[in-house]
């Protein structure tokens, strides 16, 4: 099954592979039928069995990136309509490899799926753009199965475990369901750390304000603020006061500590098994 934690990296590998002419025709050709597809035309039907399993994952794990009807979702993933790697696929050659790992160097690390199952997200990706019109019609939007597959007593004791000495199911988090009532958004925005997960998420809380100290090299005070921008040649932030001051980079001097609330979050990802997100999302549904 497609791992949560490597949506994010997913979607950033499907972008780097859409960028390529791979199947490029040189004008005033028609489509090639070897190399690749194009939306609208005809493509060998795909096996009922494959589609309903792939489906099945990718509801699951894949429509937070991509959408219900994959033109994109609430984390921002690419459109696999637009996609070339996509619509070039023809029996998981192009999708399989990426899920494998394929795209290491672009970013995206390996993911602990079978081929089988690798396959069948290729093969119901394949099936939704073959309904795409000839005129470039969007697909009717298919309706995965609900994500609520955990157990949430197992959520709970997660919970404890790995998330209690940050967060609070009677402080911070205290009815976050009744707040993010959409349990999708609700499960985007916990993995994510409460960064953009759409319509419905928790407002921004001072924990997610990224700050910075700066330790002059002369041995002077250091200065603390906001993050406001930061880059090789300069480093920028907001002070207590509201002003803003700006440090010019050379190397490591001045050294520059940024504290980012959501860092534990992402470090979490590699962590993550997809029934601890599952059993997770399960229990703050609970929290109302």
């Amino acid at each position: 099954m497609l791992s949560l934690k490597y949506r994010i990296a997913f979607h950033v590998a499907l972008a780097v592979a859409a960028s390529s002419n791979a199947w490029a025709q040189p004008p005033g050709q028609a489509p090639r039928r070897q190399g690749g597809f194009v939306p609208g035309q005809q493509r060998a039907e795909e096996d009922p069995a494959k589609v309903s399993k792939g489906k099945g994952i990718y509801g699951i794990s894949c429509r937070g990136c991509h959408g219900a009807d994959l033109r994109g979702g609430d984390m921002g993933g690419p459109n696999l309509l637009r996609s070339q790697l996509s619509l070039s696929d023809r029996e998981g050659e192009k999708i399989v490899p990426v899920i494998q790992g394929s795209l290491q160097s672009g970013g995206m690390p390996a993911i602990p799926m079978s081929p089988e199952d690798a396959r069948a997200v290729a093969a119901y990706v394949r099936s939704v753009l073959s309904t795409i019109g000839g005129q470039g019609k969007p697909p009717s939007a298919q309706e995965p199965p609900t994500i609520l597959v955990g157990n949430a007593e197992a959520g709970k004791v997660y919970f404890e475990a790995k998330c209690s000495s940050c967060h609070s199911a009677t402080g911070d988090l205290k009815r976050i369901a009744t707040r993010i009532k959409d349990p999708k958004v609700l499960q985007n925005t916990w993995v994510a750390g409460g960064g953009r997960a759409g319509r419905g998420a928790a407002s921004e809380s001072p924990r997610r304000v990224v700050t910075v100290t700066v330790k002059p090299a002369n041995g002077g005070a250091a200065v603390q603020g906001r993050l406001v921008r930061i880059d090789d040649f300069v480093v920028t932030l907001e002070l207590a006061d509201g002003s803003i001051r700006s440090f010019r980079r050379d190397g490591d001097v001045p050294k520059v500590e940024v504290n980012d609330p959501l860092t534990p979050h992402r470090e979490l990802l590699s962590v993550y098994a997809d029934k601890d997100v599952h059993n997770v999302t399960a229990y703050l549904v609970t929290l109302k």
